[in-house]
């Protein structure tokens, strides 16, 4: 419904796809006319490499200021693989009311796989048919239009907090977490020890949905990090950061214009989340199956933010 248009490893998925969408808000804020050729080199790389239709490719959405969804994917790949999608975080913009929402879906959802006339995990749609394929599929999960992507592997989150000379948040409880300590309050963080803290879940009292709120403050600080602290260093590290691990079909101007006339509705951004529960079936695989009503909640909240 286009508009017209193992546990330790993929739990550091999970928190990739934080440093995928900031690594296009920052250089886009941070862009100047001197790194003009740079800055559209990148770009036009990360779309070209980027499978996908011509359909979804010519999206103008953000051009013409409407809401928008971005599809945020981690991908967990080994040489040869076509790889999962391990981390999916959608985002939806409305720059009219500037509000914005966070959905984080977990890569266990039973759904049905759009394209490939079966239900099965959700993350294993990117395995079948790629970053369009996830699109399709997440569409019919939410009953929403999808209409950018955004894909990278597992080193673009730790290049990018580095490349900014790290990060600053707030933390509201103190715990620790792969051998680094995280008191309460302001906490400054390089690329490794902030993987840790978006990632951590288990000693979090709200569980997924503290991580989540994690998760949405490390892309806030990274977002300002390279806002209030420019140089043309931090940019282009910024830029080889996409140029080698981030893949979209947001184009230039549109990320020019995400990152100015979209920046309060991804400050405004709340968190949503499913509720559901899983456990194996008679296939003896586990899925996670959404809750029919908080799934219908979080449809018709996405569809309010989407007009």
């Amino acid at each position: 419904m286009a508009r017209h248009k193992k546990k330790s490893r993929w739990k550091k998925v999970l928190a990739i796809t934080l440093g995928v969408l900031t690594i296009f808000l920052v250089a886009g804020g941070l862009f100047v006319w001197s790194m003009y050729r740079d800055v559209n080199e990148t770009v036009t790389k990360v779309n070209d490499n980027l499978e996908i239709s011509p359909e979804r490719k010519q999206v103008e959405t953000i051009e013409q200021k409407e809401s928008v969804s971005v599809l945020l994917l981690g991908i967990d790949r080994r040489d040869g693989e076509q790889g999962r999608s391990d981390s999916i975080i959608v985002m939806t913009l409305n720059p009219t009311t500037d509000e914005g929402a966070m959905l984080s879906i977990p890569r266990d959802t039973k759904t049905e796989i759009v394209g490939k006339g079966m239900n099965d995990k959700i993350n294993h749609a990117y395995a079948f048919g790629g970053a369009e394929m996830a699109m399709n599929t997440v569409e019919g999960l939410l009953d929403i239009p999808i209409d950018y992507v955004v894909e990278a592997d597992m080193e673009a989150f730790t290049e990018v907090v580095d490349a900014l000379g790290g990060i600053t948040v707030t933390n509201d409880f103190a715990f620790s977490a792969d051998g680094y300590n995280y008191p309460i309050g302001q906490v400054d963080l390089n690329g490794a020890s902030a993987l840790s803290y978006a990632r951590m879940r288990y000693e979090d009292p709200n569980g997924d949905f503290g991580r989540q709120e994690r998760q949405r403050a490390v892309v806030a600080a990274i977002v300002e990090k390279g806002r209030s602290d420019f140089s043309v260093d931090k940019v282009t590290k910024l830029l080889d950061v996409a140029g080698n691990r981030a893949k979209t079909n947001i184009e230039f101007n549109e990320l020019v214009t995400l990152s100015t006339d979209y920046m309060k509705a991804f400050r405004n951004a709340s968190t949503l989340r499913i509720e559901g529960s899983g456990g194996l079936e008679s296939d003896g695989i586990y899925y996670w199956n959404p809750d029919a009503a908080s799934l219908a909640d979080v449809q018709t909240e996405l569809q309010r933010l989407m007009n």
